[in-house]
């Protein structure tokens, strides 16, 4: 395969929360495969994905953990979903330091899901193999990339407002002044 038509894998879970019935065996499955030594302990609060519930209208939303952030959102926005009020926070999948949602409790660190990743890989994450009301679904999707050397628009924007939302604009910067010119 050549650089023109060179494509990448995008992995993803996808959630139907009307399928979903709060059994948590989603965070079970990924803390165990997440212990060490491997499927040795099961603590929820060690997992990458989350059931959120709503216990008045008996709702429940699986959230995969995304990226750490640095500082908490600026705002804090209300969505209405079927006559009930949820603020950002409760469907964010972020780290941040406003919550502990997705930090790991002995550490302190922040978790992302990896999507299971090992040696060998596994075919489907662990969440995804133990949902068995069938709400979590993996799914691989190849998006072609533009030829090697070229950029789509914006790539570079996008990449440098990341770096200066994790490190800062002064060490963005500073890292740029020490690296060799081409």
């Amino acid at each position: 395969m050549n650089a023109a038509t060179a494509a990448r894998i995008v992995k993803d879970i996808k959630a139907d929360i009307d399928k979903c019935t709060g059994c948590r065996a989603c965070e079970m499955a990924c803390s165990a495969f997440h212990a060490m030594p491997r499927y040795s302990s099961v603590n929820p609060a060690k997992s990458r994905i989350r059931v959120v519930v709503d216990e008045l209208t008996d709702e429940y939303v699986p959230i995969r953990a995304g990226n750490f952030t640095r500082t908490g959102c600026d705002g804090r926005h209300v969505y209405l979903i079927d006559g009930k009020e949820y603020s950002e926070c409760s469907f964010c999948r972020a780290s941040c330091p406003t919550r502990d949602f997705f930090i790991e409790p002995d550490s302190g660190f922040p978790l992302k899901c990896d999507m299971c990743e090992s040696v060998p890989p596994l075919a489907e994450p662990m969440c995804v193999q133990v949902c068995e009301p069938g709400c979590l679904t993996y799914e691989e999707r190849k998006i072609d990339r533009i030829g090697e050397g070229q950029l789509q628009t914006g790539e570079i924007e996008a990449g440098l407002q990341s770096l200066i939302s994790q490190y800062g604009i002064d060490a963005v910067i500073e890292s740029l002044n020490r690296t060799p010119k081409a």
